[in-house]
């Protein structure tokens, strides 16, 4: 365990270091999509992979967040930083009362249970008159962030996201590698047994969906300024559907895999714009080889190559120790 934690550690380093230089060479306004979605799909990850939970609405997060963030801070002129948080806090409110709905249920029924609170919120958000209907909450401005730093510069901008994202992914790992996070994999693996041995299995199920609900609408929060704008696309059903396909991409279950499928799908929606509805069926057909070809996702099969490599090696070194008649340690 210490040393997985010190290999992800170093990981995230290497990460970060790239993050840090990566405005000097690629727009800051595409790598701050990536990191808004690469926050929104480790939200997820903790829910679906850490705990079993399979949420099809997870968009009522991140699209009702980014309408709050918006609102608060065109409509009411409240500061940057406190419409983020203003957002995030919304979300964590809803996912209070979505996660105490859904987590009565399994399985499929969770899904649909959460799918149909998510359906219920994007007609709200439709109808609502604060959300601006169709049009959305548009040029919504960005004031100076702590009254200091002038994230009207794209570039300046790009490294609070950054330092947003980095915050919300090390919340998640700690998380993971807590014994919260041990009594949630047990609750992944076992739930019959994990009541057995006397946990509040409900009780971790919803602080769990209440954590994930609040790093969502975070990420949702941020992209709303980012991109100035939210909108109904921001909360459609059809935006649970690519968090879930980021996170099968990336690898299910996996610490960095969200932040690949992320990198992945967001490229692609980027560099295939030109394609039109055709980017539809790319992603579809990339999530079909996935599927089927790459089952843990793209870091999933790079881990199990690098344990299977070890493994080979491990089983190779007590061989040559018999040969040259020494013990097998």
């Amino acid at each position: 365990m210490a040393r997985r934690k010190n290999r992800d550690m170093l990981v995230f380093g290497a990460l970060l270091a790239l993050g840090l230089v990566a405005p000097f060479v690629i727009y800051p306004v595409f790598l701050m999509k990536v990191l808004c979605f690469a926050l929104f799909a480790c939200a997820f990850n903790l829910l679906v992979g850490y705990v079993g939970l399979l949420s099809f609405g997870h968009a009522m997060f991140f699209g009702f967040a980014a309408y709050i963030s918006g609102y608060t801070v065109k409509v009411m002129g409240w500061p940057t930083e406190v419409g983020i948080l203003a957002g995030a806090a919304v979300a964590a409110a809803l996912g209070l009362v979505a996660g105490a709905i859904a987590i009565r249920r399994q399985g499929i029924y969770f899904a649909m249970v959460t799918l149909a609170l998510a359906q219920m919120v994007y007609f709200f958000c439709l109808q609502a008159k604060f959300t601006g209907g169709e049009d959305g909450i548009q040029g919504i401005p960005r004031r100076p962030l702590l009254g200091l730093l002038p994230i009207t510069s794209d570039f300046v901008f790009y490294y609070v996201v950054l330092a947003i994202f980095s915050i919300g992914f090390l919340i998640i790992w700690r998380t993971i590698h807590s014994p919260f996070g041990q009594v949630l994999k047990a609750i992944r693996e076992n739930e019959a047994r994990a009541v057995s041995l006397g946990y509040a299995v409900d009780s971790f199920k919803l602080i769990a969906f209440v954590l994930s609900a609040t790093l969502a609408g975070l990420a949702g929060a941020t992209k709303a300024i980012v991109f100035q704008l939210a909108s109904l696309t921001d909360v459609a059903w059809q935006m649970s559907g690519e968090v879930v396909l980021m996170t099968l991409v990336g690898g299910l279950g996996t610490v960095f895999g969200p932040i690949v499928g992320a990198g992945i799908i967001i490229t692609m929606q980027n560099y295939l714009a030109g394609f039109g509805e055709w980017v539809l069926v790319i992603q579809g057909a990339i999530f079909v080889v996935t599927v089927l070809l790459f089952r843990r996702g793209v870091v999933g099969e790079i881990m199990a190559l690098a344990q299977y490599l070890r493994g080979g090696k491990a089983a190779a070194e007590p061989s040559s120790a018999a040969m040259h008649g020494q013990p097998a340690e």
